[in-house]
C-alpha cells in the first residue's frame, strides 16, 4: 500500500475528525511533505479533502469517491475475507475479474470501478458506464455447482442489490424477472454473469458476477436510447453513498453465496418481485401474448396465466411489463 492509500485509509477511518499533517507523518513514518504530496494526489484524483490552519485535513462532507478503505469499513461479517481492487476507470470489471480467474486467483476477489470504458451487458451489448455517477463491480466466485445450476448465481445477485439499496437508502427496490433491478419504475441495475465450465466434470470452474448500478443520474442525463427507462438511486451526491452500497451488495451476496443450492435467496426474490400480480406481455418470437403473472416458483420460473385461461411456467425470455396494471 503506497503512502496515498495509507493517508486515505486514515481519513476514511474517521471522516469527521481532523488529522494533522504532523500526526499522519509520524504514524506513517514519512515526512510532512510526503503527506502533503499524498493529499494533493488524492485531490487530483477527485477526492474532496478539507484543510484548515492548525487543524489538518479531513474528507469533505460530499466526498463520494470509491476506495478500498471506504468499502472495507462497511463490509459485514460474511464479506470479511473478500479482496478488493478499486479503480477510478477500467475497461471492464468483468474482464479484469476473468483475468484473475484465468491466473488461478481464488474466489473472493472483487473488482470495483467508478467508470468502465468497455462495459458490456447481455448478448455483448455495450453497457453504459459513465464516470462519477455509477458503481460497477465484479465478484470472482468458484462455486461448488454443476453447470446446470449456474443460473442460481444471477438472481442471488439481484436480491443482493435490492437488499443493499433498501439497507442504505431505506427505499423499496424491486426485481423485474429475471435479474433487472428497478426503483420507482425505472431500471437502476443490470447484472451479467459469465461462467467457465469444466466439460469433463460438468461443473463450474469459475463464475464472474458483474453488477452495474446507476447511483446518480449522469451529468446531462441518460443517453436517448435508455432515457425512457433508466433511473438512479439518488438525485444528489451523498458522502460515502457508493462505498456503502458497494459494501452492502458484497455483504448480502456473500451471505447467500455459500447456500446457493439451498436457494435461501428465493424468499427475498419473491418478496421483491415487481411482476407478480401484474399484467405483462410474453414475447415469443414475433408473437406478443398478454398474460397475468401468478408468481415465481422455487426454480425462478415465472408462472403466468393467459387470456384463454391456460397457464405456463416460463424459464426465460423477454417480457414487456405493464407496471400500472394489476389483476
Amino acid at each position: 500500500m503506497d503512502i496515498k492509500d495509507q493517508v486515505l485509509r486514515m481519513l476514511e477511518d474517521d471522516r469527521t475528525a481532523w488529522h494533522s499533517g504532523e500526526e499522519m507523518a509520524n504514524r506513517l513514518g514519512v515526512s510532512r511533505a510526503a503527506v502533503w504530496k499524498a493529499i494533493k494526489g488524492l485531490r487530483d484524483g477527485g477526492h474532496s479533502i478539507e484543510s484548515g490552519k492548525n487543524r489538518g485535513y479531513r474528507l469533505g462532507p460530499d466526498d463520494d469517491m470509491l476506495s478500498s478503505a471506504g468499502i472495507e469499513k462497511h463490509l459485514g461479517t460474511s464479506a470479511r475475507n473478500v479482496r478488493l481492487e478499486v479503480f477510478d476507470t477500467i475497461t471492464s470489471t468483468n474482464d479484469r475479474a476473468r483475468e484473475h480467474a484465468a491466473a488461478g486467483e481464488p474466489e473472493g476477489c472483487v473488482v470495483v470501478a467508478g467508470q468502465q470504458t468497455a462495459g458490456r451487458g447481455r448478448f455483448g451489448r455495450p453497457f453504459y458506464s459513465p464516470s462519477d455517477s455509477g458503481l460497477y463491480l465484479s465478484l470472482l466466485t468458484r462455486p461448488s455447482l454443476d453447470a446446470d445450476e449456474a443460473w442460481l448465481i444471477t438472481p442471488a445477485a439481484a436480491v443482493a442489490v435490492v437488499e443493499a439499496v433498501e439497507q442504505v437508502t431505506g427505499r423499496d427496490a424491486g426485481i423485474k424477472w429475471v435479474n433487472d433491478v428497478y426503483l420507482d419504475g425505472r431500471k437502476i441495475c443490470g447484472i451479467l454473469t459469465e461462467a467457465a465450465v469444466s466439460m469433463e466434470a460438468g461443473s463450474i470452474d469459475y463464475a464472474v458476477v458483474g453488477i452495474g448500478i446507476n447511483v446518480y443520474e449522469p451529468e446531462g442525463g441518460f443517453p436517448p436510447a435508455i432515457a425512457d427507462r433508466a433511473g438512479a438511486i439518488a438525485a444528489v451526491h451523498e458522502a460515502e453513498l457508493r462505498n456503502r452500497i458497494a459494501a452492502a451488495v458484497i455483504t448480502s451476496f456473500m451471505s447467500y453465496y455459500p447456500h446457493l443450492r439451498q436457494r435461501r435467496f428465493v424468499e427475498s426474490y419473491r418478496a421483491h418481485s415487481i411482476v407478480s400480480g401484474r399484467n405483462l406481455v410474453v414475447v415469443k418470437g414475433d408473437r406478443r401474448v398478454p398474460a397475468f403473472v401468478l408468481g415465481v416458483d422455487d426454480d425462478l420460473r415465472l408462472h403466468v396465466r393467459y387470456e384463454d385461461g391456460s397457464e405456463e411456467f416460463l424459464h426465460s425470455g423477454e417480457v414487456s411489463i405493464d407496471l400500472e396494471s394489476r389483476g
